[in-house]
Parts: C-alpha cells; sequence; structure tokens
C-alpha cells in the first residue's frame, strides 16, 4: 500500500476543475504550479510517510493566501518555513486562520506529533474566485449545488487514504457545519461531525480570547482522537 502521502500527493496533483460552475465563478487550483507541486510533495512526505489513518479536519475551501498558494490547507509560506521548516519561494504575506492553527498545533505537540493524528481537508479541495475576491462554496446556493458531485468524489476518494470512520472536526460552526452535517447525513462518511469555530473568526473577532479556543480545540481534537481508539 502506498504511503499517506504518497496518496495525497496523487489526489491533489490529479484535482481537475468540477464542470458546470455558475457563470462568473473561476476555479482557484494552485496544484498546477510547479513550485506548489515541489512544497506539497516535500510537506506531505515528511509528515505522512506511514499508512496511519488520521482523523479528518474539514474546513471550508482554499482561500488566496493561504492553501491557494502553498497548496497546504492552513499553512501560509510563514508558517511553512517558520514552523514546518519547509523553504519557499512565495510571498511571505500572513493568513490569520494559519497564524492561529499554527498556534494551536504548538499548544499540541508540534507539527509531527500534530500531523500524525490529523489531516486537514476542505468540504471544496479547490478554492473559488469572484470579481477577484475570495468566494466560499456556501456563499451562492447555486454554486454548492453544482458543487455536490465534486464534493462527494472528492471526500470519497481522500476517505480511502485512511481516516477514522468514528468523527471528525468541521471548521466553521455556522454555514459549513450545517452543511457537512447535512451531507454527513446523507453520504455517512462519519459517524460523527464535531464542530469548532473557524481560526478566521477567532483571529477577527476574539482574538483578545485566542487562547481559550485553542483549548477548546485540543478538547475537541483529543475527544476525537479517543473515540478512534475505541473502536
Amino acid at each position: 500500500m502506498k504511503p499517506y502521502g504518497q496518496q495525497i500527493i496523487e489526489f491533489l496533483y490529479h484535482l481537475n476543475s468540477p464542470v458546470g460552475l455558475p457563470d462568473g465563478i473561476e476555479t482557484m487550483n494552485p496544484y498546477k504550479n510547479q513550485e506548489t507541486q515541489k512544497i506539497c510533495t516535500e510537506f506531505y512526505l515528511k509528515y505522512y510517510s506511514d499508512n496511519k489513518p488520521r482523523t479528518f479536519i474539514i474546513g471550508i475551501n482554499p482561500g488566496r493566501f493561504g492553501a491557494g498558494i502553498t497548496g497546504i490547507p492552513f499553512t501560509d509560506p510563514i508558517r511553512l518555513e517558520s514552523e514546518c521548516s519547509i523553504l519557499n519561494h512565495f510571498s511571505k504575506k500572513q493568513e490569520l486562520s494559519s497564524v492561529f492553527i499554527y498556534e494551536m498545533i504548538r499548544s499540541f505537540g508540534g507539527p509531527d506529533e500534530f500531523y500524525s493524528n490529523f489531516y486537514f481537508t476542505s468540504v471544496s479541495p479547490l478554492g473559488f474566485v469572484a470579481d477577484g475576491k475570495n468566494l466560499n462554496y456556501y456563499d451562492q446556493k447555486n454554486l454548492q449545488d453544482s458543487l455536490l458531485p465534486f464534493m462527494v468524489e472528492s471526500l470519497n476518494a481522500q476517505s480511502e487514504f485512511g481516516s477514522n470512520k468514528h468523527a471528525a472536526i468541521c471548521l466553521g460552526g455556522g454555514k459549513n457545519f450545517k452543511f457537512l452535517q447535512k451531507f454527513n447525513e446523507e453520504y455517512q462518511f462519519f459517524e460523527q461531525i464535531i464542530p469548532l469555530p473557524h481560526p478566521r473568526f477567532v483571529m477577527q473577532y476574539r482574538y483578545k480570547r485566542r487562547y481559550e479556543f485553542v483549548e477548546e480545540y485540543l478538547i475537541a481534537l483529543k475527544r476525537a482522537i479517543s473515540l478512534a481508539g475505541d473502536n
């Protein structure tokens, strides 16, 4: 069986833009970029060189300044170097969600410990842009509807890497959780979905209390791991 990281790489590099999107919406696919492929290969072979199942942490879809550049969810070019020791030539622009996530990862025990237990993905593994601005999959109902086959196919493919079927974490306790909960009820990927506040919400609106949210994350993540261990 191929190592977990190799399976991730093959999945990402063969992602094709979903068809039938509404007019005016463009897909953002960083995995067509040679530098992004180089970085992703180094990252995923570094942290996922085994076949241990992971608990999925599911975000919304990539944004322009984090995964839209590096190809790695919640990892901006700065954190890629400072936290993961992976040099890159991307513009060192900070992405707020990445700042929070790596504060949390340090509290969990660091990248090696964290990534040996968890795998970040998104409801849509590709991002979207309209009028030069980020677009979430749920911002337009016709976009969400058109993406459904792509979302099902993508999560099915990733589940084959090896996932904790007992629980997954949803980042975003509002629209993302509402959609993912209903989505999961229909397709039965996981026994339960555990919601957490989205890191961007924390950094924009609860910054002074961010360490309380780090603790909330740690409790939820450890609970998800324990559910996998109870099998």
